[in-house]
């Protein structure tokens, strides 16, 4: 993918054309697959991947290689870590995200503007380089928007503005509040602010006015950028498989904003009882992610509005919802206060089944994915089975057990499942393979028909091949897999917090030849468009 222009498109997809779209994809092709990669990881000039010239050519490289999905991370602000799944909001867009060769088309910068642009990896992103060279031109791009004359630009920030006021305003002011405080967690803020008095707000609003206009830009910027993109994607034939964090971070616009939706602590502001799961496949003592669980009860009674809220906003975004961590809308995991690992914690029922009764009764009967991975019981699935919901199988889980493995292609008991070779919590598959002992990796050779040495497409091309000719409706491979690359590639070490979410895919790995041969296993499988 190189850095030459291609057409695109001006305006995005209602939520109920987003709805329509899904249904027709669903209802007339039934049997589809594609490509798991987050932006960050496309190539790209700035160290980072975003949503320029790059994300339109790897659309098309979906649409030539007949593949109708491109799924993708949560794609809030990230904080510390730089996890998508710890945002700043559930609601904003990732203004590293914005394209300065997309603000340069629209006057906003100039070419001299993207001169003199350092060089950085190509293999991985370095967010503190990134922000250090992004924030400077977009601050350059605000000013000059403010100093133009009226325009049609003008009048879609105020109407942006005024559409997304009800988590726009209380986003800004966060972020401009965070940045005048060096950063610190809004919990540590003086008390008049951290709990949001009358007068200090008022105080802080004048005081921070540029900076909430300079928050609010960037949001304005990266809608519209996406929204181009999306439309773009959709006219291709390429729905947008988004992916619903089910946790906020606790320093974040929403917690601070609307506390009494989360369990804190009234005194301190921390989490009270913090999120994670167990000990499990991923971990020996599980993971604590020390997110707040909810107030469930005090969602109920407003009606689930914060929830209906997020998923219409969603729709704003993505044309399909994955919801990660399903099993927690069931039950989840509680850990109190204090705890340094999750090992400690107890199941707490939660009210899905009344949540999903009121989104539909709000927004109709919505695209969500259930991702129900880990520890299942027949209540999660009775929950995910009652809305019809599809699930998720995970080819890495199939070989660890006997021939009941509810992971293995023949024990699907319908369609209605999304399969994954692995996902971003997974190892790529060769790597995956290669760190199997001899008899594990014999057992997998065996399942797929031949004994001995790996068949010269690779083993990643033996699992996509498998992923695409399951039942399964929907098929989908990281980017990784499609390119058989190894360990060095994982996108995520569950349970460790500090260098993940960085790989990049490098220019020119995405040939013709790998495209051509993703084309011809998806036709292959009655998986291409018709």
């Amino acid at each position: 993918m190189d850095q030459e222009a291609v057409p695109r498109g001006q305006a995005t997809l209602s939520p109920v054309e987003t709805i329509i779209s899904f249904r027709f994809l669903m209802s007339f092709q039934p049997r589809s697959s594609g490509i798991l990669l987050h932006p960050t990881s496309l190539p790209g000039r700035y160290g980072i991947g975003d949503i320029g010239p790059n994300a339109y050519q790897f659309v098309d490289f979906l649409r030539d290689s007949h593949q109708q999905l491109w799924q993708i991370l949560p794609l809030g602000p990230t904080g510390f870590g730089n996890s998508p799944y710890l945002s700043y909001s559930a609601f904003a867009g990732n203004p590293l995200l914005i394209s300065p060769d997309m603000l340069a088309e629209t006057g906003l910068l100039t070419a001299k503007d993207l001169d003199k642009i350092p060089t950085l990896p190509t293999d991985m992103v370095d967010f503190d380089r990134v922000r250090e060279l992004k924030t400077p031109l977009f601050l350059k791009a605000f000013q000059n928007f403010r100093k133009q004359e009226p325009s049609d630009l003008h009048r879609e920030f105020d109407e942006f503005c005024g559409q997304k006021s009800y988590w726009l305003d209380d986003y800004a002011f966060f972020m401009a509040l965070k940045d005048a405080q060096d950063g610190a967690s809004w919990h540590t803020w003086d008390d008049e602010i951290s709990r949001r008095k009358p007068e200090a707000m008022k105080k802080w609003q004048e005081k921070l006015s540029e900076e909430i206009f300079f928050h609010k830009y960037l949001q304005f910027t990266f809608n519209r950028q996406w929204a181009n993109l999306k439309r773009y994607a959709n006219e291709q034939g390429i729905q947008i498989f988004g992916d619903l964090a089910i946790y906020v971070a606790h320093d974040s616009a929403d917690v601070w904003s609307h506390p009494e939706i989360f369990c804190l602590d009234g005194e301190t502001g921390e989490a009270a009882l913090m999120a994670g799961v167990p000990p499990d496949y991923f971990s020996e003592s599980g993971q604590l992610w020390g997110n707040p669980v909810y107030n469930w009860d005090r969602l109920q009674q407003n009606g689930f509005d914060w929830w209906v809220h997020r998923i219409q906003s969603m729709l704003d975004y993505v044309d399909l919802i994955r919801i990660d961590h399903f099993r927690g809308l069931e039950s989840f995991w509680a850990v109190p206060q204090g705890e340094t690992t999750a090992m400690n914690g107890e199941w707490v029922n939660a009210p899905g089944e009344d949540l999903f009764h009121t989104i539909e009764e709000k927004l109709g009967r919505l695209p969500i994915i259930a991702e129900d991975l880990g520890i299942i019981t027949p209540e999660v699935e009775a929950l995910r089975d009652k809305f019809e919901l599809p699930g998720m199988k995970v080819l890495h889980f199939a070989f660890d057990s006997g021939r009941d493995n509810p992971y293995l292609p023949y024990n699907y008991t319908s369609p209605n499942w999304v399969v994954y070779t692995g996902t971003h919590d997974n190892d790529t598959t060769v790597g995956w393979f290669n760190n199997r002992s001899l008899k594990q990796q014999a057992h997998v050779t065996r399942y797929l028909g031949y004994l001995g040495e790996v068949l010269n497409d690779g083993i990643h091309w033996d699992m996509i091949r498998l992923a695409l000719s399951s039942v399964a409706n929907q098929a989908i491979f990281p980017l990784q897999d499609v390119l058989g690359l190894g360990s060095e590639a994982k996108m995520n070490k569950p349970s460790t917090a500090e260098g993940n979410w960085a790989w990049r895919c490098e220019p020119g790995l995405l040939t013709d030849e790998i495209g051509d041969r993703l084309k011809f296993w998806t036709d292959t499988y009655g998986r291409a468009p018709r």
